[in-house]
């Protein structure tokens, strides 16, 4: 009794706490139990990790749809066209005050840039180390890169070539050619060398020689004089040295999309192939007796060959083939009673299929920062208010990758090719190159613009452009900036057509404000596009 009273001890006040009311807590997940939560433990550590350990995978994955989807290389070609269009065209805006130019001076050098940049930038040979591009075509080029494996790079060589002017160049290279590879020694995290604060100062990179195949050298981010070597973009986490593509989360539904469309289409094809179907409680050799014409139950009789043997080898036959034959058109099966000769129709796509596949090119279309409307061009139940709330919303995903993904490029090769102007004294400057070498930065400023957000209407554009500016609100630097142009432009054509009516005679433009054609007047009812 002393043993059992003693355990009984010990064990009451496990009992109590048994029967005791769970205590109340206040965490995040309510304790990570249950389905939702039970076994999803995944793993947290720093995003360079993560994208280490899947950069090659998704890398190729992501390759492989651009080139094999019709969906997500359409997909491309229109984020591409939003973002680049026919190139971001070049806005100098140089901080004059801090290297000594007056406002109107400042005006005058950056038109003098803008043209001589146009020059170079419009001309393959001049700014393509293979020739091959402009640099419009180039920044398409870098988006898609970016697309596919979530990278920009780019080396800026040094090339004086017969007929040029300019020995600056831009080379794109292939974001696989940089090695992945760490170093701790010296401090390489994933092919990209950096000093103790963090920043990049060096690049691996593979190239191929004709003699030693390939070899890896390290090109310096710099040299000494601060002029950029290489070109590294991406956009990423904190603790980020490499970026990924940015249809990484969306590879799983890709996928199912495919899936789906072949699951659907087999099903389809089976179902018109074999469409007919038998309800007897008779033997299958007398129903297959019964759809036999008097002709041929003879001469399988003659040659000893069962009508299941029969419909075995015309099975067969039918794959060798792959062709129908109903023999006698309009023939009637004459079933005994109790049989029922059932004739099926396809019932794929299922009536859900349209649904379920668009859900699933709705996530794909918003990863890619597109509406489903112009990724899919399916405009079916689009409105006028659907389709300008969407546009206004995802044309700041547009406005965001021409910030973050092509204008970092195009500003560090603007920045190179102004250096090499202004040393070849091409372009003046206070100064000269000491001068900019001492100003890089206020100098190099500049602003890069695309083409306009698309308008559902815009005959209700010009008239809202136009209120507003009635109000005070939106200047013509404004309105001039929302159509993607630029006033001062503006201004100059106008003053220029102004100048050729006097010289031709003709009467002044008048610009009196929108008005509303007889008919045409503005309702505030959403239709159907």
């Amino acid at each position: 009794m002393g043993l059992v009273a003693t355990i009984r001890d010990w064990l009451a006040p496990a009992q109590r706490r048994s029967s005791a009311p769970p205590a109340v807590r206040a965490d995040f997940m309510r304790g990570n139990r249950g389905v939702v939560f039970g076994g999803w433990r995944p793993a947290l550590r720093d995003a360079s990790d993560d994208v280490g350990a899947s950069w090659d995978l998704a890398a190729a994955r992501t390759t492989d749809l651009i080139q094999n989807s019709g969906w997500i290389a359409g997909a491309l070609d229109q984020a591409v066209a939003n973002t680049v269009g026919t190139g971001l065209r070049l806005k100098a805006m140089p901080e004059n005050d801090v290297f000594g130019m007056s406002s109107d001076e400042a005006e005058q050098w950056a038109q003098l840039v803008e043209q001589r940049w146009s020059l170079w930038a419009d001309r393959a040979y001049e700014c393509d180390i293979e020739g091959r591009r402009s640099f419009g075509l180039m920044q398409a080029a870098a988006f898609r890169s970016w697309f596919a494996t979530g990278e920009i790079w780019t080396e800026l060589p040094w090339r004086e070539r017969p007929g040029g002017r300019y020995g600056t160049k831009v080379r794109l290279l292939p974001p696989h050619r940089i090695p992945r590879r760490d170093d701790s020694l010296r401090r390489v995290v994933q092919g990209v060398r950096m000093d103790p604060d963090g920043m990049p100062v060096g690049y691996l990179a593979s190239r191929k020689d004709p003699l030693l195949g390939t070899v890896e050298v390290e090109v310096a981010a710099r040299d000494t004089l601060g002029r950029t070597r290489v070109i590294h973009v991406f956009d990423g986490m904190p603790g980020q040295v490499r970026g990924i593509s940015p249809l990484t989360p969306a590879l799983q539904v890709a996928r199912q999309f495919d899936q789906l469309s072949d699951a659907t289409l087999t099903a389809a094809i089976l179902q018109t192939v074999f469409a007919a179907s038998i309800t007897s409680e008779e033997p299958t050799e007398e129903v297959l007796n019964g759809l036999l014409t008097p002709q041929e139950q003879a001469r399988l009789a003659a040659t000893g060959v069962s009508p299941w043997d029969a419909y075995i080898q015309a099975q067969s036959g039918w794959y060798d083939t792959a062709t129908i034959n109903l023999g006698i058109n309009g023939r009637i099966a004459h079933l005994f009673p109790g049989q029922k000769l059932e004739l099926h129709r396809a019932q794929h796509p299922h009536s859900d299929y349209r649904d379920f596949a668009a859900h699933l090119l709705r996530e794909l279309a918003r990863c890619m920062g597109l509406t489903y409307e112009s990724a899919t061009a399916d405009y079916t139940n689009a409105t006028y208010s659907s389709v300008r709330m969407a546009t206004g919303e995802i044309f700041q995903i547009t406005l965001y990758r021409r910030a973050h993904v092509i204008a970092p490029l195009c500003n560090a090769v603007y920045e190179a090719w102004l250096e090499e102007e202004i040393a070849r004294g091409g372009i003046p400057f206070p100064g000269g190159l000491a001068g900019f070498l001492a100003n890089r930065a206020a100098a190099s400023r500049a602003i890069w613009r695309g083409a306009p957000k698309p308008q559902a209407d815009d005959l209700k554009t010009a008239k809202a452009h136009e209120i507003w500016c009635r109000l005070g609100v939106m200047t013509d630097a404004a309105i001039a900036e929302d159509l993607g142009y630029d006033i001062e432009d503006v201004y100059a054509q106008r003053a220029r057509e102004k100048a050729m009516r006097e010289t031709y005679g003709l009467p002044d433009a008048q610009h009196q404000g929108i008005t509303t054609a007889p008919g045409a007047e503005d309702t505030d009812r959403d239709t159907s596009t």
